[in-house]
């Protein structure tokens, strides 16, 4: 970075990244990244920011989100010596037991891992005072109601629910449908948006379990609309993808081209969930995960 004044028409030189810099994420990150290989991390191909480490039968895995890590593993002992190397390079904080990342809550049970929201969506239904009303049914046009004085309002509700379709597949195709209007939305959408989460209401603390007893084998599931986008005439697609018993990813997508027939549309809905499973086959490997044999779609 360089600065310089109008008198003296001197600049000063920055001999090392500074906090706030454009480009001191991505200092960070090459840091980081580079302490880590030097302590024998492998950076993963499919996911950047996922990194793991096999000694002998054990694997230790550490996942960066900017400088939120998770530190996982099959050995105890792998793993506190990859946090005790973490804190000899960097001044860090153990948070201990992963209870909560990015507002999602983990809790362990005998049946397996499980993935909620709740808080999320509490705090959700509280800022739009809508802790206690019961959900209603309507369908969505585009040229109905009146437009929004502040579309901003909308758009930061359905940004929100968007970031709770992380736990949330149930509301996936729903989210996808109002993103539609977030250009010109009305009072119609707005409604609407707000049914989504007096859907929520009826259980805020649903989520996802990680079957601890679950098969490694993958199964997905695929299908598509044909034109049935009104003003475009364009298809949605949509697949989801099973880890055993548990769903891993998900999409709701309006494609970008309009499809000629039913068929084409099918075999783009095809098309898209097997770039997704090539890839998950990839990040399971790097996990650890070699048998999974061939993925039924």
């Amino acid at each position: 970075m360089i600065t310089e004044t109008q008198k003296t028409k001197k600049v000063c030189k920055l001999l090392k990244s500074l906090y706030g810099l454009k480009q001191a994420p991505r200092q960070w990150f090459a840091k980081l990244s580079s302490a880590l290989k030097t302590h024998g991390f492998t950076q993963s191909k499919s996911d950047y920011y996922l990194f793991t480490k096999e000694a002998e039968s054990d694997l230790t895995i550490i996942l960066v989100y900017v400088d939120d890590l998770i530190v996982a593993g099959t050995n105890l002992t792998e793993i506190n010596a990859a946090k005790a190397f973490l804190s000899s390079q960097f001044h860090m904080k153990d948070m201990g037991e992963l209870r909560c990342f990015l507002g999602i809550e983990v809790d362990r049970t005998e049946d397996g891992i499980f993935l909620s929201q709740k808080k999320y969506t509490l705090d959700l239904l509280e800022e739009y005072g809508l802790s206690h009303y019961k959900a209603n049914h309507q369908k969505l046009a585009a040229d109905v109601g009146e437009s929004l004085p502040h579309p901003e309002v909308y758009q930061q509700l359905v940004g929100k629910l968007i970031y709770l379709t992380i736990t949330r597949p149930d509301i996936a195709y729903a989210v996808h449908v109002l993103r539609k209007f977030m250009h010109a939305p009305t009072s119609i959408h707005l409604q609407a948006a707000k049914r989504v989460l007096r859907y929520l209401s009826g259980a805020p603390g649903q989520g996802l379990l990680l079957a601890s007893k679950s098969s490694a084998h993958l199964t997905a599931f695929c299908d598509s609309d044909w034109a049935r986008c009104q003003t475009t005439r364009r298809s949605t697609s949509g697949f989801c993808i099973l880890l055993g018993e548990s769903p891993i990813p998900w999409k709701s997508k309006r494609r970008s081209v309009v499809s000629r027939s039913s068929a084409e549309a099918e075999y783009r809905a095809m098309a898209l969930t097997v770039c997704e499973v090539m890839w998950l086959q990839q990040l399971l490997q790097d996990l650890g995960i070699k048998n999974m044999g061939h993925c039924q779609i």
